[in-house]
């Protein structure tokens, strides 16, 4: 990709359909497909959306993950603001883990095996 490139624009359109516009090349096409993305044929070429009545915030899940993978692939993207999903599963606090001796203990109310 060079830096002149138009940005892939993900953006929800004004019936509340969330959309991907911009040049597509078939990695592209296939990065939006596996975020759920349809590709419905146009007059002028493909409508590319999400489907629709799935609540807004699958629709911000999927077209932030869009994005994410887009842009990991180096594609320049433009994801709308309002589309923006809360923070990822991965970044979320998690339980500390336990130490490998609490793990070989024995369940309460019983004896560890010899």
């Amino acid at each position: 990709m060079t830096p002149d490139t138009e940005p892939i624009r993900i953006t929800r359109g004004p019936g509340g359909e969330v959309e991907a516009e911009g040049r597509f090349d078939p990695l592209a096409a296939d990065i939006l497909r596996h975020a759920s993305f349809l590709f419905e044929p146009a007059l002028h070429g493909h409508w590319i959306r999400l489907p629709f009545d799935m609540g807004r915030d699958w629709e911000n899940q999927h077209a932030t993950w869009a994005a994410e993978m887009l842009t990991a692939a180096r594609y320049p993207v433009h994801l709308a603001p309002d589309l923006r999903s809360g923070a990822p599963e991965s970044s979320m606090p998690r339980a500390p883990a336990r130490s490998p001796v609490m793990t070989a203990q024995a369940p309460p109310g019983r004896r560890p095996r010899r």
